[in-house]
Order: structure tokens, then sequence, then C-alpha cells
């Protein structure tokens, strides 16, 4: 198992805005209080995504992984990856992949702000490919092109600012390199998105007080949800980074979405 520490990179400068949750908070101060939101529901994240998601989280990221398309050889990126979710799906696709049509081994980097997340994805066990590392999203501990593959799921809206974590991502993709993000979204029609606000404001707070005696982290991760921009928003600050060829694929009727773009 490989681990390393880069969270001291990247102190974002004072005066700076942020939503957290509902609220406006200064930059520096949403990174603290997200750090204290995931350092309370590290050990539970897993059971409370499937809780928020009804379990269906899990087909969003397989299908997410899919699109992603893992390749022999590559090393590729999961940003905000937490208890390794993305990265274990990345990693089993590669080496069928590498059984099939051989090459070399993928390297495939877990990524998180936040040490008792990762901490979590190492006690759960990875795979070969696999290594840990604790950075930052906004100022990402690798040069310049680097990566093949670029991933963050359910992460990119708890950053203090979306623009610098997308500018980081086209900066460490390797020409054609591939983004992806898979993140909860705007449902697209009105039945489906006032079922989804009673299901998360009313249900999921007190879920999380239950199961994970924390009911205030989870109202913020509800409210960051409303916050995030829609689906053509983010889409116009993904290509403002300089990707192209962006794409939007719905989940479950705009619950979540996957936005895929290259580097070219």
């Amino acid at each position: 198992m490989r681990m390393t520490d880069a969270s001291s990179h990247g102190p974002h400068s004072s005066g700076d805005r942020s939503s957290f949750g509902f609220r406006d908070v200064d930059a520096r101060e949403k990174v603290k209080m997200v750090r204290g939101v995931f350092d309370s529901v590290a050990s539970n994240y897993d059971v409370m995504n499937d809780l928020m998601s009804v379990g269906v989280h899990r087909i969003w990221k397989d299908i997410a992984a899919a699109k992603l398309n893992p390749r022999p050889g590559e090393t590729i990126l999961d940003v905000a990856g937490g208890t390794g979710d993305m990265a274990r799906r990345y990693s089993k696709m590669a080496r069928a992949a590498q059984e099939r049509r051989g090459g070399d081994d993928a390297n495939v980097i877990v990524l998180d702000y936040n040490a008792e997340m990762i901490l979590a994805g190492v006690h759960k066990g990875g795979e070969p490919e696999m290594s840990w590392s604790v950075g930052d999203a906004m100022n990402l501990p690798l040069p310049d092109a680097s990566v093949d593959a670029y991933s963050i799921s359910f992460g990119i809206r708890n950053v203090a600012h979306i623009d610098k974590a997308l500018a980081e991502a086209r900066r460490v993709l390797k020409p054609g390199g591939r983004f992806l993000c898979l993140e909860f979204s705007r449902p697209t029609t009105t039945p489906i998105r006032k079922v989804y606000d009673a299901w998360s404001f009313h249900a999921i707070p007190r879920i999380g007080g239950w199961v994970a005696k924390d009911r205030d982290s989870y109202q913020y991760l509800v409210e960051s949800i409303r916050r995030f921009p829609d689906q053509q928003t983010f889409k116009g600050m993904i290509e403002d980074a300089g990707f192209r060829r962006v794409s939007v694929t719905n989940l479950s009727g705009g619950i979540a979405a996957i936005h895929h773009g290259w580097a070219i």
C-alpha cells in the first residue's frame, strides 16, 4: 500500500467567499468546515451514500466508470476519492482490459483532502493498482500533463472554488486526457424534484442523526447539493476551464449527472 500526504498544499487567499450549504463563508473557513464534516462522517460514509441515494449511487458509479473507460498502463487520478469506491472500479476495469489485450499495469491514485476518509478507504482495502494520497483538489501535488484521466465523484461541490479545481484538472491532464465528474444535480422534471426534495431535506438529515449521530453534517451535504450549479451551468464552467467536447449524461432523471470532457 502506498500513501502520501500533500495536504499542506493550497491555502486560499483571505477575503474569498464560498458557499457552505446555504451560508456564504470565508473560503478558508469552508475548507476547515468541510474537513470537519468528513472527519465526522468518514466511518459511515459508504452507508450514508446508500441511504442518501437509496442504493442507486452504486449503479451511477458503474455507469461513470464505464464512461471513463480505464485502460492498461494509464495513470488515473481520482480526486475526492475518499473511501476508494471509484478507484476500485477503475482498477478492476483496467486489469480486465489488460488481461484481454495486454499492456502495463494501470496506476490509480486516490486523492482526498481528508485524511480520515483516506484511512477509511485503506481500512476497506484496495487493489494492486491503487495508491493513496492526502491532497488538495485546488492545488494538486502532481506535475503538469502527468495523468491520462481525471475523475471526481460527489466531491467537487465541497471545494471552496470550483473554477480552481477545474483548472487544476486541466493542468494535470495530458493532451487528449479525459475528465469525468459524477455529482448530484438538478432533477429534470417537477415530480422527481418534489419527491427528491422531500426525501433529501426531511429524511436524509434525520437518518444522518440516527446512523451517524450527526444530523448537521448531513444537513450540510443536502444544502450543498442545492447550491451546486445546474447541469448546463456546470458544463459551461468545464468548457471555460479549457475542456472540449463536454457532454452531460443525466442519471435517474437528473438527480445525478455525469459531465465528461477532453483535454484537447
